[in-house]
C-alpha cells in the first residue's frame, strides 16, 4: 500500500486498529501514547510526531519500508 499523505497513514492505522478489535484508548495505552494522539493520528493530522506514529504502527504490526530511488552516476 502506498502512503502518500498523513490522511492515508491515519486511515491505515484506523483500519488496522479496528481489525485488531482495539479501541483508541486500548491502542494508546498499549503504545505508550495519549488517546488524543491516536485520535489525531487517525484523522491524518500532518504535524503528528513521527516517533510516536511509528510506535503506534509497530504496535499494530505494521511494517514500514522505504523504497529508495535509483540514482544513475
Amino acid at each position: 500500500m502506498a502512503i502518500k499523505t498523513a490522511k492515508d497513514f491515519g486511515k491505515l492505522i484506523r483500519t488496522m486498529r479496528k481489525k485488531s478489535g482495539l479501541t483508541q484508548v486500548d491502542l494508546a495505552a498499549a503504545s505508550g501514547v495519549g488517546t488524543r494522539f491516536v485520535r489525531e493520528l487517525e484523522k491524518g493530522k500532518p504535524s503528528c510526531q513521527l516517533e510516536k506514529a511509528l510506535l503506534v504502527a509497530q504496535m499494530l504490526g505494521i511494517k514500514l519500508e522505504a523504497t529508495l530511488p535509483t540514482i544513475e552516476e
